[in-house]
């Protein structure tokens, strides 16, 4: 079949036969909430016939099923694949529509928590949103959340403060204003950071009084804020045992239906005791944690700039449970669910009717398709190599008129005219190359090396580039501010930006690239105008500065023992 110029095969057929002859299951994929079936290889919910008979064939009928993952979910979670599926973008839409136009539950329409990725501001799906609730849906309320802030390097004091004002700004721009809007918060879904702050908020001013539904654009991190919350004092104590975690990817649009999970009532005591909690907790200091939470605590550091640790202070008292060692667990294939043996079935936990028959819930609802985007582009390695997911590290470099810069194959910026140096600070996946050319030999160098390591994304050589849109330019002419200030962000699509920093008055005249059919965004003000100041010692010879990583920040410990 005769594929689309321009798009790149992101994920692979399914493995293992289907079964046209076997109806779906009616029970829901406990990774994507997509109902479970044998019939179609290439729809939401496919099992192997052979792995849906063994779970289904049983003495629990269809019930054995509870507690499965798709074939997807499977692939996604344990090797990073993607199984391409038939899925019209246009049905994300409409999952998340229908369920926000049911009926208002308990008397009052539902709370919408929007979850937005600081990196992707201005948020492309932000301004759909109105569209989307249209005038006849009910919401009693909107609290958008900026997400991944862990990723961005504090580039002066108060950064936190500028980056709310600019989720602010975009909520405006938007149209979302006024008595809908609730709250602006910034959290880290990844390392918990302000996650904490937001389950207050939420039950200070929300308490249980309706249901919540997370919504957002694909890979905006909804499933993961779902697992954490899961685990937090934001849902009900008992129900991590019975509601599996939503699965976690970096591939866009991973959550297919509705998941859900019951919150907690925040009754005047359970409000107290988790402040109290919250209290004991802050006046300990990095040396008084144990081994393990010190361990753990410095992987978050790693991974984040910010880190934030979500507890629990309503733990359900639990036996511990007998291990009982099952060598057919071990002979599983990569294509196969190790989680079920042929012959066993694990008990899994129920709610009780009186648990669930008043219980307000917390949705998970499918990511909104991000149309022009470059990931939609790229193969599954690629997206892993653009997708930042540990602190982000600046680069800068300072470039006379004549210079380019690239950013992998994905992106380009020519300066072409200008009276002096200026400095060019790239944020973007440390993964991704970023390499200086001029304009004399930068045709060049694109020709030879796009879809070669020098250049990194895309990978896949000379029949790669050939189905790879090629990059059109954008010119964009800019005034400088002075030496320390950025005055705008070339923000190339999903792959990252570059921030631009030039003397008081200057004016530079830039030409910026994108792959044909993605979005290329000038951003003014930039989202770290002081970004170019992040960096070490100039290396002799080059336009490149050392690079320098700022320390971590760590939410509700002591100063005292924080390194």
């Amino acid at each position: 079949r005769e594929r689309k110029p321009g798009r790149a095969r992101r994920a692979r057929g399914p493995v293992g036969r289907p079964d046209p002859s076997v109806p779906p299951s009616g029970v829901s994929c406990s990774g994507c909430g997509a109902e479970l079936q044998c019939c179609d290889g290439v729809a939401p919910g496919f099992v192997p016939a052979e792995k849906y008979r063994s779970l289904s064939e049983g003495p629990a009928g269809a019930a054995g099923l509870r507690g499965a993952v798709c074939q997807r979910c499977w692939l996604l979670a344990h090797h990073g694949r993607a199984l391409q599926l038939r899925l019209p973008p246009e049905q994300h839409r409409l999952v998340v529509s229908a369920a926000l136009r049911r009926p208002p539950r308990h008397g009052r329409g539902p709370l919408l928590l929007y979850l937005l990725d600081v990196l992707e501001l201005p948020d492309p799906v932000l301004p759909q949103l109105p569209g989307l609730l249209g005038p006849d849906i009910p919401a009693a309320g909107l609290l958008v959340v900026g997400n991944k802030v862990d990723l961005l390097p504090a580039d002066s004091r108060g950064h936190l403060g500028r980056l709310r004002q600019r989720v602010v700004a975009a909520c405006a721009q938007a149209g979302l204003r006024g008595a809908p809007l609730v709250d602006v918060r910034l959290v880290s879904a990844k390392t918990g950071f302000g996650l904490e702050g937001l389950i207050s908020r939420l039950q200070r001013s929300w308490k249980c009084a309706g249901d919540v539904y997370l919504l957002g654009a694909t890979n905006s991190g909804k499933s993961t804020l779902f697992n954490t919350l899961l685990r937090s004092d934001y849902c009900k104590s008992r129900a991590p045992d019975a509601v599996d975690r939503a699965t976690v990817s970096p591939w866009p649009g991973t959550t297919l239906n509705l998941l859900k999970f019951p919150i907690i009532n925040p009754t005047c005591d359970r409000i107290f005791r988790r402040q109290e909690r919250l209290k004991e907790e802050a006046t300990k200091t990095e040396d008084q944690l144990s081994s393990e939470e010190k361990k753990y605590l410095n992987h978050l550091k790693k991974q984040g700039y910010l880190v934030g640790e979500v507890g629990r202070t309503f733990q359900r008292q639990k036996s511990s449970p007998v291990v009982d060692f099952d060598p057919d667990m071990l002979s599983y294939s990569i294509d196969e669910d190790p989680r079920h043996s042929p012959t066993k079935h694990e008990e899994r936990e129920e709610f009780t009717y009186n648990e669930v028959k008043d219980a307000r819930w917390c949705f998970d609802t499918p990511g909104i398709v991000k149309e022009n985007c470059v990931l939609n582009l790229l193969t599954e390695k690629e997206v892993k190599l653009v997708l930042p997911t540990h602190a982000i590290i600046p680069r800068t470099f300072i470039l006379k008129p004549g210079m380019v810069l690239f950013l992998a194959a994905l992106g380009r910026v020519d300066y072409l005219q200008g009276e002096k140096p200026a400095w060019f600070s790239v944020v973007a996946s440390n993964l991704l190359p970023v390499r200086i050319a001029t304009l004399s030999n930068a045709d060049a160098i694109y020709e030879k090396h796009a879809g070669q390591e020098l250049l990194k994304v895309p990978m896949g050589g000379e029949e790669r580039m050939k189905e790879f849109p090629p990059l059109v330019p954008q010119d964009i002419t800019l005034k400088g501010i002075g030496t320390t200030e950025a005055v705008a962000d070339i923000k190339l699509s999903s792959a990252g930006w570059v921030a631009v920093t030039a003397h008081a008055e200057e004016k530079l005249l830039l030409r910026a690239y994108t792959p044909k059919g993605t979005t290329l965004v000038v951003r003014e003000p930039p989202l770290l105008p002081y970004i170019s100041t992040i960096r070490g010692a100039r290396i002799a010879g080059t336009a490149a500065y050392r690079t320098k990583k700022p320390p971590s920040l760590v939410e509700n410990l002591k100063t005292a023992g924080r390194r």
